[in-house]
């Protein structure tokens, strides 16, 4: 039987994802901090038999290369993505089989130009679709990311590879996209409020399959774009190029001498305690970036 594990990450508003039959398993879009994906791992037993990348992201850093060396699983990025690392090239209609379950590829270009869905089933189970930043619920990834002058070229394509899931495929599979939990991916902030959904769902409410036309949907989609985080500039080549691991081991403590030495040479040195707090008292040439959600894109933006 196929299970579907979820593993949220609030501060983006993305989810990675773990698609598992009891004994093998296979990852989908794993953010880069792997250390909770191997955590997860283990509390399923389960063994990785492949890690998978719907596309090639735009708001964060991949764990999926660290990963697949970590477990020594085979990397899958489409075969349209030029990466210098050794991956599985796969292509639209590609078929894949792990232990008792089998994983078909989609070729759903628009959020990216080589973006891929992912229809994962098991023996006895209703197949899952991973969409990335394709289908979202109730919304679709933007186009906007890649080249502004390809946004309407790529929001263009994204309609029709959100036609070809719906189309294709049968109405009530369920449907688990990567962006739309808060994301700025996502180009329709309903898209926020809903966590789950099946392609009889997206038919009701997704903009790309209740258009009246193509036209029309990608005039609305390109019109209703708002800003996104500066640090977004920076994902694509630096995931192209390949990400390790972090560091995550304890960073080293400093005394207030090299604090002051710190703020001195520009370091910006951020102060994340309640802003009243902050205001009632602080270091100067601190800056107040109180912990809550969504601190990390916030925090990158500026």
């Amino acid at each position: 039987m196929l299970r579907i594990d979820a593993i949220d990450t609030i501060e983006l508003g993305n989810r990675s994802y773990i698609a598992h039959d009891g004994r093998d398993a296979i990852v989908v879009d794993p953010q880069r901090d792997i250390d909770r994906v191997l955590a997860r791992l283990d509390e399923l037993g389960v063994q990785v038999r492949l890690v998978c990348e719907t596309h090639i992201h735009n708001d964060y850093l991949t764990g999926g290369l660290a990963l697949s060396k970590e477990v020594g699983a085979p990397y899958v990025v489409s075969a349209t993505d030029s990466v210098p690392y050794n991956r599985l090239a796969v292509r639209d209609g590609d078929d894949l089989e792990v232990g008792g379950m089998s994983v078909q590829v989609l070729a759903t270009p628009g959020h990216t130009p080589g973006h891929i869905a992912l229809l994962i089933g098991a023996d006895g189970s209703a197949p899952a679709l991973f969409t990335g930043g394709s289908m979202l619920y109730g919304a679709v990834g933007r186009t906007d990311l890649i080249d502004p002058a390809r946004t309407v070229e790529l929001a263009e394509a994204q309609y029709r590879s959100v036609h070809r899931l719906a189309d294709r495929l049968p109405v009530e599979t369920a449907v688990f996209p990567t962006h739309g939990f808060g994301s700025f991916c996502a180009a329709r902030t309903l898209a926020s409020n809903l966590s789950s959904g099946t392609l009889a769902d997206e038919r009701k409410r997704n903009p790309a399959l209740t258009a009246p036309d193509g036209a029309t949907f990608v005039d609305q989609l390109v019109r209703g774009f708002t800003p996104y985080p500066a640090y977004y500039a920076h994902m694509s080549a630096l995931n192209v190029a390949g990400v390790d691991a972090p560091d995550l081991s304890p960073a080293p403590r400093i005394d207030a001498t090299e604090l002051t030495r710190r703020i001195e040479a520009g370091d910006w040195v951020i102060d994340l305690r309640p802003r009243g707090t902050y205001a009632a008292s602080h270091i100067s040439g601190t800056v107040s970036f109180e912990v809550a959600p969504p601190f990390g894109t916030y925090l990158g933006w500026v």
